[in-house]
């Protein structure tokens, strides 16, 4: 099955979606508690470790837009206290918010471009690059496919027509679509993609046993690509990813996984944590420390979560760092970010997410991949699609119903 088409130029457009549905099967009974799991790799020593007990927090509504459903801050733009926050909308706009207003200027039009039919579809992710002068955006188009194009900024906009087409995905499916895009503290851009929809990884247009274990499609995998064009290709594969020298698609870079639905490196450590959406019953929350992870195996579909799904765990699986059991109204994990700012102290260092269908805030911290401590932060925010981080480290919330909001101190 031919799951990549590459593309030297194009140009195209973007779109968001909302927040990946979590339930393959409807109707399934939920199992009961939250279980831990532990990894055995070590990250850097942190600053302060941070006191969830004592951690107040709040919510402050910024704007109303339409189903926003990533955003994003330019890096070296920034003034104190006047970050710009790129917003990306599920049809395909991108929009610039100053804090406390909309802007009239919108960034990036490519609702033309854009497939949003399915709930999951639409304009999904971007991320800039390292400098600043670029920007790449992750969105699904009128075929249903997932694309991922590169823009160059233009002042405070995004140049249109300089679009430079750098992967397409064939989805077999209009769901699991993943989305995000982020570049990594080894200044690689990494690119979440989902196991292709429908239930169980195995629907129509998926490989025997699964996409998300199979190596030889890109369908449930972290990507990891140098987007700098190569000698054949609008990009470059680095060279210790681990299908480069053959055996698999030399994109991956990590896999087993149904739907990242968001994922962000700690800017203190650089350990990756991973939001991925699970099945019936479980959602998890994956980890791997700064430098590691080429080849990661995080499971799915032989396992939801911890637990036994379709058979044995692979190899040398990893095992979630936190995973949550479907009941009082969850139903899908919203990954989101380390907080790293200074307005709320007892948060620093705890890594913020929330579920999509119950709204509520959560905040956990770990050492070394193994839970330390968890907690709800008594802010609900409803239909919760992605979380945002300022130039100095705040948090932001986007809701699938129109809302913008920053964390402050309570």
């Amino acid at each position: 099955m031919r799951q990549r088409r590459r593309v030297l130029t194009a140009a195209i457009g973007l779109g968001i979606t909302l927040a990946a549905c979590s339930a393959g099967n409807d109707g399934a009974e939920p199992s009961s508690t939250s279980t831990t799991a532990t990894t055995a790799t070590d990250s850097p020593p942190t600053s302060a470790p941070p006191d969830l007990a004592a951690a107040r927090v709040s919510a402050t509504l910024l704007a109303e837009l339409e189903r926003p459903t990533a955003l994003a801050t330019r890096p070296g733009t920034a003034l104190p206290g006047a970050d710009t926050l790129y917003v990306l909308e599920k049809s395909g706009r991108i929009r610039t918010l100053n804090e406390d207003r909309l802007d009239d200027a919108i960034a990036l039009d490519i609702t033309g471009d854009v497939g949003a039919e399915g709930n999951e579809q639409g304009l999904l992710g971007l991320a800039f690059s390292p400098d600043g002068a670029k920007v790449y955006v992750y969105f699904t188009d009128r075929d249903g496919d997932a694309r991922i194009v590169e823009y160059a900024m233009a002042g405070d906009t995004i140049d249109a027509d300089s679009a430079r087409d750098l992967l397409r995905i064939d989805e077999p499916q209009a769901n699991h679509n993943g989305g995000q895009l982020a570049f990594g503290p080894d200044g690689l851009l990494y690119i979440g993609v989902g196991d292709g929809g429908a239930a169980n990884d195995d629907g129509p247009g998926h490989v025997a046993g699964g996409n998300a274990q199979s190596p030889d499609v890109l369908l449930g995998k972290i990507l990891r690509i140098d987007p700098e064009p190569g000698a054949d290709a609008p990009y470059t594969i680095p060279a210790d990813n681990p299908f480069a020298a053959g055996g698999g698609e030399p994109e991956i870079f990590a896999l087993g996984l149904r739907n990242p639905w968001r994922f962000s490196f700690d800017r203190e450590t650089g350990d990756l944590w991973i939001g991925d959406v699970g099945q019936n019953e479980w959602e998890e929350i994956d980890w791997l420390a700064t430098g590691t992870g080429a080849g990661a195996n995080f499971g799915w579909n032989r396992r939801e979560g911890t637990h036994e799904f379709t058979g044995d765990a692979p190899d040398g699986a990893i095992p979630p760092v936190f995973e949550y059991a479907h009941a009082d109204g969850n139903c899908s994990v919203t990954g989101g970010y380390v907080y790293r700012g200074t307005a709320i102290p007892a948060l620093g260092g705890a890594y913020v997410f929330a579920d999509y269908c119950a709204g509520a805030l959560r905040a956990l911290t770990a050492d070394a991949g193994s839970l330390t401590a968890e907690r709800f932060l008594d802010v609900d925010i409803p239909t919760i699609t992605s979380f945002g981080e300022s130039t100095g480290g705040e948090l932001y919330v986007a809701s699938d119903e129109g809302g913008v909001y920053r964390l402050d101190p309570a």
